[in-house]
């Protein structure tokens, strides 16, 4: 099956927002660029279509983003604003590396900030060019009214897309169309109905399936359609989308939704546009462009030391206690960190050490690189000698492993061609078990328990029913470590099920939990802490506890009813004057 190969070459008409550029750039074609009347056409269409894809990484060209900054400044992955800001993570390296991750660290952000700029204007441009899609496309003669149907779809699906990146970050978004004649748009109206009606469409309007996987189908529209209710508290209409593609739902290439076996395919190479995949961005890695822009260069500085670069995205110690699990296999929910996992924390590498022997929840050893514990198939994880800041005081001894290539296909699908590497690893927006939490979540807010309790255990049944896929020992892949010495017998790892919940608040609880175990370190969690109204409380105990381990969050503080938001970027305010005023306005408290 063809991939859609996104790339950063693709020539497009004038956009209606450029967030870089004065006022005056936007009366004047800027160079290079081609004529509305020029790409008015099925090919040329066409080509703007994958434009819009291509905009889903955030990448423009190697190493920096869409409309200028760094590459991991607008990463798709939202590594910086939904892992660290979540606390999964800290931002890692050292304190003077990329500091104002720092201050979105301990949520002290500066409206001046240059992330949130960089993020602003490379997912502006992703809804630009699905704008200039959907107005070459009204202006083409040579297609016909099921080919236009079929790029509207898709155009509104990636614009829907954009615009929910947006309103989770900022909330106040000023909502710019085809149709749009003045781009200096207020962002005093709330743009979630806007959203519905992008994805009603392409719900309506996309196959089933596609002939190229990348590109959405009616499936991941109604996905995200349900995630949009969602989002908007409208939990019985969410439910019954997700129960539908639960049941009945395909992935762009015609494979039937469900788990995969292995949770670790999720986040291979070698394994991608599996079952589980409902949206993701293609990467590709050496091909043949000399450069990193196809291959999650938003991530480039997220692996270990020893990596060629650069030691960013530590996962936290909250994170890691979060995996302990009691005498049932099932988490500590209330007190998880009464419950420490022992870590080499000012252990040297030359140093012995002697992981800990209780027992953890296996997810952990497939999402946090630990002492003494395989890295993948690079053998096991060496601690301080992978570490970038050799004391580990400032972010801790452990290391992300979800988006870092493994040794066995390196060759293929890392990316050498820049400083720091890239990899051909999907990204992956939705997947299958995010859909199964949704809509238990959705069960659990209408009443239905024992539908929320079974999509739970539906997730965790993966781990529990597969111990053959825990963490191996690579010098005998045949046996799994089950612990950390092959030739220890059980118990280490422990994955129970839940009986029905018995309450709606300890469903709330669980399912909560759950996701924060299931997809940890994918960019989700502090956008769901927000939208639960729980942020403040989550960060603060966070703040009190990490806070006592490591530097970096010294000072933290999360402020409710101001930092659920990110603020909107300063320069954006600043070029949008008419008749000497701003027409946007900052968010409530910044």
């Amino acid at each position: 099956m063809k991939t859609l190969r996104y790339t950063s070459a693709i020539l497009l008409v004038t956009a209606l927002l450029n967030s870089g550029c004065s006022k005056n750039f936007l009366d004047k074609p800027p160079y290079s660029s081609l004529s509305e009347d020029i790409v008015a056409n099925k090919d040329g269409v066409n080509y703007l279509l994958v434009g819009a894809y291509a905009a889903l990484d955030g990448g423009g060209t190697p190493t920096s983003s869409l409309g200028g900054g760094n590459a991991w400044e607008a990463a798709s992955t939202n590594w910086v604003y939904g892992s660290v800001a979540g606390g999964d993570a800290h931002k890692g390296s050292e304190g003077t590396d990329q500091t104002p991750i720092n201050e979105i660290a301990i949520w002290q952000p500066n409206v001046a900030n240059s992330f949130f700029n960089t993020k602003w204007r490379a997912v502006f441009e992703g809804v630009a060019r699905c704008n200039n899609t959907l107005r070459a496309m009204a202006a083409a003669k040579d297609m016909s009214d099921a080919e236009k149907i079929q790029v509207q779809a898709e155009a509104r699906f990636l614009r829907g897309h954009y615009y929910f990146e947006l309103k989770k970050m900022f909330n106040n978004v000023p909502y710019v169309t085809e149709s749009t004649t003045d781009p200096l748009v207020p962002n005093n109206v709330d743009i979630w109905p806007n959203i519905e009606a992008d994805f009603k469409f392409a719900q309506a309007n996309l196959p089933e399936t596609q002939a190229q996987v990348a590109r959405a189908n009616k499936w991941a529209a109604q996905i995200y359609l349900a995630k949009t209710y969602l989002y908007e508290k409208k939990y019985p209409e969410a439910l019954a989308l997700f129960v539908e593609a639960i049941n009945k739902g395909k992935t762009s290439n015609g494979l039937n939704y469900a788990l995969t076996t292995n949770f670790e395919d999720n986040f291979d190479a070698s394994k991608k546009n599996n079952s589980e995949s409902v949206f993701a961005i293609q990467m590709s890695a050496n091909d043949g462009t000399n450069g990193i822009g196809n291959a999650n260069e938003g991530d480039m500085l997220n692996f270990p030391a020893n990596f060629k670069c650069c030691g960013f995205y530590q996962p936290s110690f909250d994170l890691v206690n979060s995996y302990r699990v009691d005498a049932k296999g099932l988490p500590y929910l209330d007190n998880y960190n009464d419950h420490p996992v022992k870590s080499d924390m000012n252990i040297s590498s030359d140093q012995p050490f002697t992981p800990d022997p209780g027992m953890v929840d296996p997810r952990l050893d497939w999402t946090v690189g630990r002492r003494g514990v395989p890295y993948h198939d690079w053998g096991y994880f060496a601690g301080s000698d992978w570490i970038r800041d050799k004391t580990q005081r400032y972010a801790g001894p452990y290391a992300t492993k979800k988006m870092v290539y493994w040794d066995y296909n390196k060759d293929k699908y890392m990316d050498n061609n820049s400083w720091a590497p890239g990899t051909a690893i999907n990204v992956l927006l939705i997947r299958f078990s995010d859909v199964l939490l949704m809509a238990a979540e959705c069960a659990a807010e209408t009443g239905d328990l024992g539908t929320a309790t079974t999509y739970v255990n539906q997730v965790r049944s993966r781990m529990k029913d597969h111990p053959e896929n825990w963490v191996h020992d690579y010098k005998d892949p045949s046996k799994p470590v089950l612990g950390f010495d092959p030739n220890k017998p059980l118990p280490y790892y422990s994955i129970g099920l839940y009986d029905v919940f018995p309450s709606q608040d300890y469903a709330r609880k669980a399912i909560r939990f759950e996701r924060k175990l299931e997809l940890a370190m994918e960019g989700h969690r502090f956008f769901d802490i927000s939208r639960w109204g729980i942020a403040d409380q989550v960060m603060n105990a966070y703040f009190t506890f990490e806070g006592q381990i490591t530097n970096d969050v010294t000072g933290g503080h999360f402020t409710k009813g101001k930092n659920e938001y990110f603020p909107i970027p300063q320069r954006q305010i600043d070029l949008t004057l008419k008749n000497g005023q701003p027409v946007l306005t900052q968010n409530k408290g910044y």
